[in-house]
């Protein structure tokens, strides 16, 4: 890009230049390469095609989640959550073996024990993950001894890969008069249901948060 000075006040292209103003300033530049039916066509940006889709996928479903848990998000205090989050879906998508590159999704990746192991250990800003918090005996599963929490708020979340939709329903514990309440009867093994979960203590607020 670079300045020029004229009589004659050009805007518009001509040949390989454009020319324009830019903050009061006479600027002129050369075209861009890009073609956009070479980039849906051409051999040489099949990778970028690949890469631009898959973004796409992981973008959406990322919303999607986000989306169902909105309120809890805020109290995360994280301004940059949602690039982190958009992250994540990325390296869950990475672990999709099945599917051709280009077309890798976060369902086959969340079918993996990797996949899963990256969505609960997701941190989710100020607040504590649930790790260690959440323990099993037998076919139940029950509430960490140190974990102190009075109430325990679960939303299933599933999801339409397709139609990049989700249906959500929240569902509160309290644990006031029995501390080993078990939570199995909210959670089902079913692979194709997320579950969220918010610990609170006895003001009602946030202590532990994140994906069982």
């Amino acid at each position: 890009m670079a300045t020029y000075e004229s009589l004659i006040k050009i805007t518009g292209a001509v040949g390989d230049l454009v020319f324009y103003n830019l903050n009061g300033k006479n600027v002129v530049r050369k075209k861009s390469g890009f073609n956009k039916t070479a980039f849906k066509k051409s051999a040489s940006y099949e990778k970028v095609r690949q890469n631009s889709s898959e973004f796409g996928h992981c973008s959406k479903i990322g919303k999607v989640i986000r989306n169902s848990i909105d309120s809890y998000i805020k109290e995360a205090g994280d301004l940059l959550l949602y690039q982190k989050f958009a992250k994540l879906m990325t390296s869950i998508k990475d672990l999709d073996l099945i599917s051709e590159r280009g077309k890798r999704t976060v369902e086959n990746g969340l079918k993996t024990d990797e996949g899963k192991n990256l969505l609960r250990g997701f941190v989710f800003g100020e607040k504590k993950n649930l790790t260690g918090c959440i323990r099993s005996q037998g076919q139940a599963l029950y509430l960490s001894e140190h974990c102190l929490a009075e109430e325990a708020t679960i939303i299933t979340i599933k999801i339409d890969f397709e139609s990049y939709q989700a249906e959500h329903i929240e569902a509160s514990i309290s644990f006031q008069k029995e501390k080993n309440q078990g939570l199995k009867e909210y959670v089902s093994e079913n692979d194709t249901l997320l579950y969220f979960i918010a610990l609170k203590d006895e003001k009602g607020e946030i202590t532990h948060m994140g994906f069982l």
